[in-house]
């Protein structure tokens, strides 16, 4: 799963990270997990705690998005064969499918064929009908990979709002609100569009909390925010969009443009959701590894959000509380984390927040060797940061694999930090942690190995 996991697993702990690391994503994969939840015996078909008699519809289809989408179409297709009469999902990690139509779009910031593959989507769930029952593949990711601009709004609108609030600092129910009135599926509106079929959402959650809503910006849940909402993410943020996305949210702030369906829609009577997978099923698989290898696993939280650096910063003063008192968990151990963590873009670089994690956690411990005045110091914690749909910002690094060796002039760490540009650094360290497209995404997985 790991490039050149060989010269990374370089000691016992970069090894034992490693492996939490890739036990965490498999885990996470809709062939684990789907496997796990859905299951067909005679003509009931059973998905999570919902079962469904499959003489009742006149044809099943399978509909949806995300990174891990055409992963979990595949998983339905072993599932249900020829049961399935097609469907399409849109995906920037293809696999080869016999019933549903795969296209490809681009992630994180929307593309044209991501906007083609999208209205096809589009097409079949209006061919929809009463008598249909639809299996929603919907994972992280989704929100970029269906980009279905709204009214007047263009691709090219989408793509520079898109890049605005990526690099703001907005958490993802701020984003999520603007992307949502800028779309024509999102925001509960692909339950307008399929409605009166019968839905079964199959979910992998990439967001903390796991909330339908926020997860791919909820194509097919209720949505409670509003174009006001929208419009003042742009403003708190000081967003310049697009004239065209600012005209919408303020014609739909003044009631000149329908909003979104709220949980009393009718729309939603007929629509259920199963979360098959999350944050904390990588976190599950990552404690059982590391209790294998001997270390003693601790799951800090699996809803660790706000700006990458400073992060790093609090973890890293447990993983030192840890070496220095055993508290909250003696070492050898292995401290865990999920979440959603985000970067302010205030320089001109290249990185991700998973690989600002690593090189702030790795600037901690240079400090720290610095201070003692040894180089042995520091080498006895490990800190592993990626993200798992092995996507780490706008790069082919899932994140990056550090320790108290990694960095050998501070000065010009603080300023890769500084500029936002922490990948050259770390590529040059030979510290990036590359997967290639992972097959799922279950947000970050942090581990740090304390010896």
């Amino acid at each position: 799963m790991i490039d050149d996991r060989d010269r990374l697993a370089s000691t016992d702990a970069h090894d034992v990270a490693l492996d939490c690391i890739e036990a965490g994503i498999e885990a996470g994969h809709p062939r684990t997990v789907v496997r796990d939840a859905v299951a067909l015996e005679g003509e009931t078909l059973r998905v999570g705690d919902a079962t469904y008699d499959l003489r009742e519809y006149d044809e099943l289809v399978v509909l949806g998005g995300g990174n891990a989408a055409a992963h979990v179409a595949a998983a339905l297709e072993e599932i249900l064969g020829d049961r399935i009469d097609g469907g399409v999902v849109v995906t920037d990690d293809p696999v080869e499918t016999a019933r549903v139509e795969v296209r490809e779009g681009d992630h994180p910031v929307p593309s044209e064929r991501g906007v083609a593959g999208t209205r096809d989507l589009l097409d079949t769930a209006d061919a929809t009908g009463e008598d249909t029952l639809v299996l929603a593949a919907i994972t992280g990711g989704g929100s970029a990979l269906m980009p279905a601009p709204a009214g007047e709004i263009s691709l090219a609108d989408l793509q520079a709002t898109t890049d605005a609030l990526l690099a703001s600092g907005a958490d993802i129910d701020e984003i999520n609100a603007v992307r949502k009135h800028l779309s024509a599926l999102k925001g509960g509106r692909l339950a307008r569009r399929v409605s009166p079929a019968t839905v079964v959402a199959v979910l992998l959650s990439d967001v903390v909390g796991n909330d339908p809503s926020v997860i791919a910006s909820g194509p097919l849940a209720p949505d409670e925010s509003t174009y006001s909402d929208a419009l003042a993410v742009l403003e708190r943020y000081d967003i310049d969009a697009p004239t065209a996305v600012v005209d919408r949210f303020e014609r739909g702030t003044a009631g000149a443009i329908a909003e979104t369906p709220a949980s009393d829609d009718s729309v939603f009577e007929r629509v259920s959701t199963q979360i098959v997978a999350d944050g904390m099923t990588a976190l599950e698989a990552a404690r059982e590894t590391a209790a294998d290898r001997g270390y003693e696993p601790l799951v800090l939280s699996s809803r660790i959000r706000g700006e990458a650096r400073e992060a790093a910063t609090v973890h890293m003063g447990i993983a030192e509380e840890v070496r220095a008192t055993g508290t909250p968990v003696s070492p050898p151990a292995v401290l865990l984390s999920g979440g959603e963590t985000t970067v302010t873009i205030r320089g001109d670089g290249t990185g991700g927040p998973n690989q600002e994690f690593a090189m702030s956690a790795a600037l901690a411990l240079a400090n720290e060797r610095e201070t003692e005045n040894s180089d042995g110091v520091g080498s006895d914690i490990t800190v592993a940061a990626v993200d798992t749909d092995g996507i780490d910002g706008v790069t082919d690094a899932a994140g990056a694999l550090v320790d108290g060796t990694t960095v050998k002039e501070p000065d010009s760490a603080r300023d890769a930090l500084a500029e936002n540009d922490v990948f050259p650094s770390l590529e040059s360290r030979h510290a990036l942690v590359r997967t290639g497209p992972t097959g799922t995404n279950l947000n970050d997985l942090r581990v740090l190995v304390v010896e």
